[in-house]
């Protein structure tokens, strides 16, 4: 395989260190060098290829901006071990190499994605309008403005929302939305009009844990009705949640057998929106970048980085994700997921 992808970060970083001045540290001092690339042309290079055949593997890509959150959701997998995050021109970069390997679809979470909305909504104009591809985000929906939506919404084709339940006591006892007063439910209804608004499919996912397992949503659900309602069964990941030394969570108290998840998904059956995903359905069958776009490897529980997509190019990064493509192809990891454009 020829290295590309060598080539054009040569040209696109320093060769002395092509990666530690491109992404910013709250808190610390940035590298004078992130900003030698904000006025990098990358058109000038014309379109990018990626020589190895991968297309078939990253038709969808999750990509968390950031483990930044506002919420203290007591299950998270995915929790705020850094504030890091790439400036503009080096994930704009990063979402080239993913289109130019073949993905279709980019999902946009973290953490909480809107806690940098001027990033996320610039992210979702630059891989709609440029790089065609479907845009999704997924979040707790706390933070989502009007004036965000009247930005940035035509750019949105699957909005998902987290519901872990609708009573505002278990809410708290999750960590979702503050103390037995939140409003986390009424949120999501907001959210969900604004979706209506603005053509952006509606979407829900619910993590099934010891507190909500035994909960009836039928009615809340079809009052909402999305177009997809998603069920996970409460992951431990080590290095996350599972209370080892170093962990951010102790999720071990919230976890639910197989038995108890498959009876929330049977009361939920006449949902035929619900799309039931165990732990061995969704630990390794989706792609995910973290905020320095390297592929997590969740193979054995924990979660392992690959080397950045920015250092090594997507057809490298992939061959260290663990990712299971068959099992993404059995859960129907590529479904309609694009807005009715004449809505615009």
């Amino acid at each position: 395989m020829r290295n590309f992808y060598a080539a054009i970060l040569g040209l696109l970083l320093p060769a002395t260190d092509a990666f530690s001045g491109g992404w910013s540290r709250t808190g610390a001092n940035s590298s004078s060098r992130l900003h030698e690339t904000s006025d990098f042309d990358y058109k000038a290079f014309g379109e990018l290829t990626d020589h190895s055949d991968v297309s078939n593997l990253v038709r969808s890509v999750n990509y968390f901006i950031s483990r930044e959150c506002n919420y203290n959701c007591k299950f998270c997998f995915h929790t705020e071990t850094n504030k890091n995050k790439f400036q503009f021109e080096q994930a704009h970069y990063g979402l080239r190499l993913l289109k130019a390997a073949g993905t279709l679809k980019i999902n946009f979470a973290g953490g909480e994605p809107f806690i940098n909305p001027q990033l996320l909504g610039e992210l979702c104009k630059v891989a709609s309008e440029e790089l065609g591809m479907a845009v999704s985000i997924i979040s707790n929906g706390s933070l989502i403005t009007s004036k965000w939506m009247n930005l940035y919404g035509k750019y949105v084709d699957v909005l998902g929302v987290s519901v872990d339940s609708f009573d505002s006591s278990t809410n708290a006892a999750i960590g979702r939305g503050g103390d037995a007063n939140n409003k986390h439910a009424e949120r999501v209804l907001r959210v969900r009009d604004m979706c209506c608004q603005h053509g952006i499919l509606f979407k829900m996912n619910t993590v099934v844990c010891s507190l909500n397992w035994e909960e009836d949503m039928n009615t809340q659900v079809e009052k909402l009705d999305p177009y997809r309602w998603k069920a996970f069964q409460v992951l431990i990941l080590e290095g996350e949640n599972s209370g080892r030394p170093g962990d951010l969570r102790n999720a071990n108290a919230l976890k639910v057998s197989r038995h108890e998840f498959d009876a929330f998904c049977e009361r939920h059956s006449a949902r035929k929106m619900l799309i039931p995903e165990n732990n061995d359905v969704m630990q390794n069958s989706y792609l995910l970048l973290d905020e320095e776009m390297r592929f997590l490897d969740c193979s054995n529980g924990g979660k392992v980085p690959s080397e950045s997509i920015l250092k090594v190019g997507v057809g490298r990064a992939l061959q260290q994700a663990g990712f299971d493509h068959e099992m993404f192809e059995k859960r129907g990891g590529v479904y309609d997921w694009e807005r009715d454009k004449s809505f615009d």
